[in-house]
């Protein structure tokens, strides 16, 4: 999750908001490529979850990866909680249950993000292998309950944690039992954002099915392909989904600031500390609400940044937008996600296809592609034919956007060869979620253990 920020100049009106998002508008050779990957850390003796506080816990994870890169620590409540890059390049923070997250630089290619990724899983276990932990790469917690999950000392999921019982049934899964890849990706105008977001919302079932790696739940099968994808169905619903106001053909800033302004806040931070502001919309902010409840009771261009760090739709947009549909996965689907993405909304002509490719799809069809997935994945039916057929498509128009893009390593390959391990899910026609499923029930004795040895970073 972001780094919460502060900036205080004060709100005047509705056209800063929509202004905050225009800003983010970039000529294409300034567009980057940001990827975030979320892994759980567990003990190798047992397989047990790593509290935040100790001698072998998350704590002292943390103040090892800050003495050896010198990033500056992100502190909440005096407590460490994350470390950031000195010049913003990057940040590692800690999602509520310890899942611990690198939020990558912005990068010009898919291998600098691979080699991103190498360096801080390389890093990372220089320092807590000594201490006997590793890390996994599932995008659900496969063995421990929300009870024997721990909870990272951090203030804004305190309230979340009170706020989420009370909008879904599954908000405490997600904080605390899913791991994600997204990346982050740039546009040029209010219109490459429109088709970028549409392309992309109708897509986000097709990625979920693609990187569907959650079928444990407490140490048995839990009936879906894509546990997290279902989470997600049921998690607080006014901040979350298909948002299909975002279809509109006309669907531009100001929209997406008119159902922000509606969606209740999680929290305000004044003087370091943070108020719980979930009774409240941010329109409700605006109009005065809180000017009893909380010191300088108006809202600032950081309070609105915050708000918009707190929705979840299946893509989100901020000065960028976010892709969220995918699980967490091994270490060549960090590199995957980003190349299937890049490959499809960085090259005109890509971009150009896959708008043709899914111009008729609706909301409707769109919606229930979503709802099929987490049980289904590629096998998800689609009008006349399955989710995997559509991803053949999808995939070959993905490897011609990178082929043209032609970024080369020093080796001189392009970045096609990332989307390899997806190509192999289409080709064999089961996703990861299935082959552990496969392994669960023949080589691993219908035991959850072994996970922990062929699925840990």
């Amino acid at each position: 999750m972001a780094r919460d920020t502060t900036d205080n100049q004060p709100i005047e009106g509705l056209d800063q908001l929509v202004g905050y998002l225009a800003a983010g508008n970039k000529p294409r050779d300034k567009w980057r490529i940001g990827t975030e990957h979320e892994k759980f850390p567990f003990y190798t003796d047992g397989n047990a979850p790593v509290p935040y506080g100790g001698e072998r816990g998350i704590r002292a994870i943390l103040e090892g990866m800050q003495e050896k890169l010198g990033w500056d620590p992100i502190i909440d409540d005096g407590r460490i909680i994350g470390l950031v890059e000195p010049t913003g390049q990057g940040a590692i923070s800690l999602e509520p249950g310890g899942q611990f997250e690198l939020s990558g630089a912005p990068l010009e290619t898919i291998h600098q993000t691979c080699r991103e990724g190498n360096a801080h899983l390389a890093q990372l276990r220089e320092i807590a292998e000594p201490l006997g932990i590793r890390f996994l790469g599932l995008g659900g917690s496969p063995k421990w309950s929300l009870a024997e999950t721990p909870k990272m000392p951090k203030s804004r999921y305190e309230i979340m944690t009170r706020y989420m019982p009370k909008v879904g049934t599954k908000g405490l899964d997600m904080m605390y039992r899913t791991c994600t890849i997204q990346v982050n990706l740039d546009f040029e105008s209010e219109r490459d954002m429109r088709r970028k977001m549409q392309v992309s919302l109708k897509l986000q079932p097709l990625s979920t099915a693609l990187f569907a790696n959650s079928p444990f739940t407490e140490g048995k099968p839990n009936g879906f392909l894509s546990w997290r994808g279902d989470i997600w169905r049921d998690t607080d619903n006014q901040r979350s989904g298909m948002l299909e106001f975002c279809f509109s053909p006309d669907f531009g800033f100001a929209d997406y600031v008119e159902w922000a302004l509606d969606v209740p806040m999680y929290f305000v931070i004044r003087d370091g500390r943070y108020h719980d502001m979930t009774h409240m919309t941010f329109r409700q902010f605006m109009a005065g609400a809180a000017r009893k409840e909380v010191p300088d009771g108006m809202p600032t261009m950081g309070d609105w940044a915050n708000h918009l760090s707190t929705l979840f739709p299946d893509v989100r947009l901020k000065r960028f937008l976010e892709m969220r549909g995918a699980d967490g996965g091994p270490w060549r689907r960090i590199c995957a996600l980003p190349a299937f993405w890049v490959g499809l909304l960085y090259d005109e002509a890509a971009l150009d296809a896959i708008e043709a490719l899914t111009a008729d799809w609706t909301y409707a069809e769109t919606l229930a592609m979503r709802d099929a997935v987490p049980e289904k994945g590629i096998a998800a039916p689609f009008r006349n034919t399955t989710l995997r057929e559509v991803a053949r498509d999808v995939l070959a128009i993905s490897r011609d956007g990178l082929k043209r893009r032609h970024r080369l390593n020093r080796d001189g390959y392009d970045e096609t060869s990332f989307l390899s391990t997806l190509e192999e899910v289409v080709a064999r026609g089961t996703t990861s979620a299935e082959e552990m499923l496969s392994a669960y029930h023949m080589r691993w004795g219908d035991s959850i253990e072994p996970v922990f040895l062929e699925y840990a970073y």
